[in-house]
């Protein structure tokens, strides 16, 4: 056991800290769309603009160099469009940052591994704790190129991170390598175009509490009605007071609208974001808000009636309810989604899956979900799996970060706790313990439904394995109960065992001993056992 890691305590994950909704702008007349289309382009520019100018700071921004940026796109918009602009600008290199060192730190990986495995000779064995040496010279060979490259790009990456420099395209890198490839995907030259420009235009605005209506830029009025403060170079173009142009369309929040319009009413902050599905020509309004995080409930308090164990798989859940003792209920269940399509289409399929999840838990009553807190950010490398192509495109595939970000949310909103621990050893232990005791004739249970079982009995703290093996030398209940699937506080837990008088089958009921005791046999002694079976007499009454 000495080689096994240590495990990370499991906890209980908190609730979502923000709140996004979403409409779409219906019955827009050609002026709005104009409008819209020329503000977007504007402020689009001048985002990119700034965006540059952040670039070239690196290391040296400061709180001077960033006012004086938002001064400069003043004098073009407006204060409070310069500082949406510059706030976005700044969140833009920041993610960057974090994506540049993720970067490294798995170019690490790689030559560390590369490393190890051309210092063995070729052909030699790895084991369960480091990989063994290449195959052939050939495939050596081919290693050795491969980790001058990488040691190149990591010599690279350094050197842009050290110098603060980061690499960002604003409407999608690629989006931007598909114009190469127009054929491929199907695209005109001039619908390539357009949504590259609708990718590059920038409508948002954040919210600021005591102004009217929460947002003095992009104004939602309790009745639907949009306006939007416009840039000065195009203020002509204003159809109302203090240089608002105001939307023919009204907009109405169908998730949500209740607690959007309480905080509208109240003059509490919503930011919000206009923008342009060129794919649907359809124009949408996002509104957003901070809320604080729900207060999370103690283990023990989301544990008392049970807890639900989810296994995260490449196209399925697999959930088990599992008893206070960390013994399964029921039949396990699957709740598939397909990853394929567009970036909705996946969305809708993970929604759509939890959501059943969630419905399924309220129907039992219990009032946690335990899960896997997985992140495959070092585990997905080309070097570390080698040939596991598959694997590599598997693990790649799951989606873990938004799985866990869309459970966490409305798991908030239908007041289930989620509970997130280690993913170590539950599949193996899961499948080694659990998964052969709970088959059966009619119902088979795979892998995944054993990992479900083990990772609830985690979040539990009872130990995966099923039972413990009592002494050889004196296997009864002498020395305390024998399973350790009992709670220490259920009476009787350490006593013997009630006895149950009759044969323990269920095709006879408890007192069938008392009863064939007094029952008159069938059988006639010393007849041979083919004529076992003899029709008893009629008796002779007077």
């Amino acid at each position: 056991m000495g080689g096994l890691r240590k495990l990370a305590v499991p906890f209980v994950a908190l609730g979502p800290s923000g709140v996004a909704i979403r409409t779409r702008l219906k019955g827009l007349t050609p002026e709005d769309e104009k409008v819209l289309a020329l503000v977007g382009a504007h402020l689009g520019s001048l985002a990119s603009k700034d965006l540059k100018a952040r670039c070239a700071d690196g290391l040296e921004h400061s709180t001077e160099t960033w006012a004086a940026r938002k001064r400069e796109l003043t004098v073009e918009s407006s204060s409070r469009w310069a500082g949406s602009i510059t706030k976005a600008t700044h969140d833009q290199w920041a993610l960057a940052r974090r994506g540049q060192a993720a970067h490294v730190q798995c170019l690490e990986a790689g030559i560390t591994t590369l490393r190890h495995r051309l210092s063995l000779p070729v052909g030699e064995k790895g084991s369960k704790r480091a990989p063994g040496g290449y195959r052939s010279a050939h495939e050596w060979f081919h290693k050795t190129r491969r980790l001058h490259v990488l040691e190149d790009r990591l010599q690279q990456v350094r050197a842009d991170k050290e110098a603060g420099r980061v690499h960002v395209v604003r409407g999608s890198r690629r989006l931007l390598g598909t114009r190469h490839h127009l054929d491929t995907a199907q695209l005109t030259e001039a619908e390539w175009r357009q949504r590259w420009e609708a990718g590059r235009w920038f409508m948002k605005a954040d919210g600021e509490s005591g102004k009217r209506f929460g947002n003095e830029t992009i104004r939602v009025t309790p009745g639907g009605e949009v306006s939007i403060k416009l840039p000065a170079p195009l203020a002509d173009l204003a159809n109302a007071e203090h240089g608002r142009y105001v939307l023919a369309c009204t907009v109405r929040f169908a998730h949500r609208g209740q607690e959007w319009a309480d905080r509208v009413e109240a003059n509490r902050a919503v930011a919000y974001r206009i923008h342009y599905d060129t794919g649907r020509g359809r124009w949408y309004v996002d509104a957003s808000w901070q809320i604080p995080p729900t207060r999370t409930i103690p283990m023990q308090t989301a544990l008392a009636d049970g807890v639900i164990g989810v296994d995260t798989n490449a196209d399925h859940l697999a959930a088990w309810r599992l008893d206070t003792h960390g013994n399964p209920i029921g039949r396990p269940r699957r709740f598939f989604y397909t990853l394929s399509g567009t970036a909705q289409h996946r969305d809708a399929e993970v929604r759509h899956a939890l959501t059943r999840l969630l419905n399924w838990a309220k129907s039992c009553g219990v009032q946690a979900i335990a899960v896997e807190d997985l992140d495959f950010q070092a585990e997905k490398t080309r070097e570390k799996h080698g040939r596991k192509r598959r694997f590599r495109q598997l693990i790649s595939g799951m989606p873990t970060g938004k799985l866990r970000a869309r459970l966490t949310s409305m798991a908030d909103a239908t007041g289930i706790a989620v509970i997130a621990v280690d993913p170590a050893y539950t599949s193996k232990w899961g499948a080694q313990h659990w998964q052969k005791p709970t088959a059966g004739p009619t119902r088979k249970t795979t892998r995944h439904d054993a990992a479900s079982i083990a990772i609830g009995r985690r979040a539990q703290g009872h130990p995966i394995r099923r039972r413990t093996t009592p002494p050889r030398a004196h296997q009864s209940d002498v020395y305390g109960h024998r399973t350790v699937q009992a709670d220490r506080r259920a009476p009787g837990r350490e006593g013997p065992r009630p006895r149950i008088p009759g044969p323990r089958t269920r095709s006879v009921p408890p007192d069938a001993a008392s009863t064939r005791a007094t029952r008159t046999p069938k059988t006639v002694r010393g007849a041979r056992s083919d004529q076992a079976w003899v029709q008893d007499l009629p008796r002779l009454t007077e």
